[in-house]
């Protein structure tokens, strides 16, 4: 089985990291950094499309 994930970038602090896209809510769902606490969609923490497109599989 190949792992995957996605990278994401908070737009308010700047932390990036990766993540399992079966674990992170719907690419529309609100998302929290655990760096600031900054709350978005969790599609405007995607670090890029293919991201993107990769959560939206999972949701």
């Amino acid at each position: 089985m190949v792992e995957a994930f996605v990278r994401l970038l908070c737009p308010e602090c700047g932390k990036d990291w990766e993540d399992d896209p079966s674990d992170l809510p719907g690419h529309r769902k609100n998302f929290t950094c655990s760096g600031c606490h900054a709350t978005r969609r969790l599609a405007e923490f995607m670090r890029t499309e293919r991201d993107l497109e990769l959560v939206k599989q999972f949701d």
